[in-house]
Order: C-alpha cells, then structure tokens, then sequence
C-alpha cells in the first residue's frame, strides 16, 4: 500500500471542498482498501464522509423512494449504497498489476480476451474490455430505472442510472459519469405503477459471499390479467448491469404464461458476445430470466 492522507468531514461543503482538490471519498472502504492494498488504486488523499448525514430512506412527495448514499444493509454494515454502485471489477487481471488491463492502465491491452474469461461479460463488451459490473443492487436500480443524485462544486444535478454507469468503449477507465469533487448523495427509485410484484434471482457458483454468473431483477405490473408494465435488469453478464428492454416489450399488452416467460426470456442475449469460456452465460443468462419471470409472475 502506498502512502496517502486522511480526513474526516462533518458536512457536505467540506466534502466537496477536499474534493475538489483531488480527495478520494471513502465511506466503509470494503472496495477501495482492497485495491490500495493490492496497489490497483494508489490516492494521494483519502476523504471519510461516513459522519455525512446521508443514510436516510424515505418516501418522496410523489411516491417514489429516496435511499440516501449511506444507507447500509445490517450484514454488511461497513458497505453502503454509494459505494456498491461505484465498486470497481472483480476481474481477476484488473486486480493483478503485473497483467494488461486497460482499465487500471490505458492502452496495456486486455489480457482476458484471450486469457480465462469464464466469468466475464457478454454484453455491452469492447475490444478494450469485457469486466462485469459486479453489484447486486445496481441491477435492480438499472431495472427499476433509477436515477442517482449527485452534488457537485456546481451544485446538483440527477442522472439516470442507464448514464451513471459507463460501458468500456475504447476508455474502460472512466467507469461512472462523475465529475471532478461530485458526490453521490442518494439513488432514487421512481414511482411505479401499482400492484407491482418484484425479486432478484442470483445464480453462482456457491451459496455465499460469491459474485453472480447471472442475475435477473424483475418486477411486473399485473392488473385485470393482463401485464401492464415490465421492468427487467441483468447482472453478471453485462459491463454494467444490463438493462432488458427486448424482454420487457414482449409481455407488456399479454397474459401471463409459461410459453410467455419463454419467449420473453430467449430475448435476454440479443446482442451477446460470448468469449471462449463464457459461452454458457447466453443460455444461463436466457435461463435465469425465464426462472424469475415465473418466479414473480406466476402463470395465473
């Protein structure tokens, strides 16, 4: 671990002012110390907003959720919201400096392309990178379709979570669309159409603490028999979490049914590029989908 300074900040201004000069902000650091350690992220100054009053979740006036940037699940309770979305890849040559990784060093190559790439991403791949995005909980806010609220030495600003989150094109080192000192202050989910059933289904290769091969976050809008409304998001097999709207538009207007989850879900890997070792994820990725279609909307 190279060397660096720490502080602590009491409030947002002197968030955004260490910021602004160049600090790295750290909350439960469950990511970021990792790759310190590993000498992947190497900050000069590290900025602790933990004290930040940021780990509210409430209801918004117009029925929607706001869950601010602190929040933390009870089993992961050093974790929090803004640093699950902002976690980095863990793709095994990314975190290996002595490996090419345009990620972590422009222009060094890629040595998963051809190196062993079973875990890797189908979609949303480039010729510069093909890391997963490894959240959970940005797959159900890509489907929920979620917007992230930032403050910034400009001020305020929102930005859906489908821009927030950036696929690696020929610059996979620019990973999130923050600007220079932005902090992440909250995700807001939007008020959706209601009854509204929803889960997320994770396939891996172990029961716990183990990343997701594939993913599938669904929630349907069911109402007089017939699907109203659809929101779909894979995880494990996308640059970032991959949003299905191919999926989505097939059930919207029909009645729930088993030959409708099928046909629905053979739609989850339009578009896929699979790797040598990855080639089971368009068939798993088809299969998780169908599974959790089912799973929330049933057949009745």
């Amino acid at each position: 671990m190279h060397p660096f300074s720490f502080s602590k900040v009491s409030d947002t201004r002197e968030a955004l002012d260490a910021g602004r000069r160049g600090g790295r902000y750290i909350a439960g650091g469950t990511t970021l110390v990792d790759l310190m350690r590993e000498t992947v992220e190497r900050p000069d100054t590290l900025v602790d907003i933990s004290a930040l009053p940021l780990r509210e979740v409430r209801v918004t006036e117009r029925g929607g959720l706001r869950i601010g940037a602190l929040a933390s699940a009870q089993l992961r309770n050093m974790a929090t919201i803004g640093g699950n979305i902002m976690q980095r890849t863990r793709c095994t040559y990314f975190r290996d400096v002595s490996a090419d990784c345009n990620k972590r060093e422009p222009g060094s190559g890629c040595a998963a392309l051809e190196g062993v790439n079973r875990t890797h991403a189908i979609l949303g791949t480039s010729d510069d990178c093909v890391a997963t995005h490894p959240s959970d909980v940005a797959v159900a806010f890509a489907a929920l379709e979620a917007r992230v609220q930032l403050l910034g030495p400009d001020g305020e600003r929102h930005a859906p979570f489908a821009d927030f989150l950036l696929r690696p094109g020929s610059t996979p080192n620019r990973e999130q669309a923050l600007r220079q000192g932005e902090l992440i202050t909250a995700v807001e989910i939007p008020a959706l159409p209601r009854p509204l059933k929803s889960g997320y289904l994770k396939v891996r290769d172990r029961q716990s603490y183990e990343f997701a091969l594939t993913s599938a976050a669904v929630a349907l809008h069911v109402r007089g028999g017939v699907i109203r409304d659809a929101y779909v998001a894979a995880g494990g097999v996308g640059t970032v979490p991959w949003k299905l709207p191919a999926v989505e538009q097939h059930m919207v207007g029909k009645r729930p049914s088993e030959s409708l989850w099928e046909a629905a879900a053979a739609r989850a890997a339009d578009g896929a590029r699979p790797l040598q070792h990855n080639r089971f994820k368009v068939e798993l990725l088809q299969r998780t989908v169908e599974r959790q279609l089912r799973i929330v909307g049933g057949t009745k």
